[in-house]
């Protein structure tokens, strides 16, 4: 069940998952957040954000993910229920 479109992975609280709808970011961003596993479709959950809020941490396909907030920005998210 979807409940919120048209956010970026950067604005996702802790502990809500949601789904990839684009990666954005051009060049070598794009192909580095590609590389990564974000890709379109992928359920990603949000586990940490650093104390002063970047980077956050990022759990998808089985792995944990460091991110910095300026990158998570590229990516717009549909949040979803667990």
């Amino acid at each position: 069940m979807v409940i919120t479109m048209g956010m970026t992975l950067g604005e996702l609280a802790i502990g809500k998952q949601a789904r990839i709808c684009k990666v954005g970011g051009e060049g070598a961003l794009r192909r580095r957040l590609l590389d990564m596993g974000l890709t379109p479709n992928t359920r990603v959950m949000v586990r940490k954000i650093a104390p002063m809020g970047d980077p956050i941490e990022l759990h998808l396909r089985g792995y944990e993910l460091t991110l910095r907030v300026e990158d998570a920005k590229n990516i717009t998210v549909e949040e979803v229920e667990a």
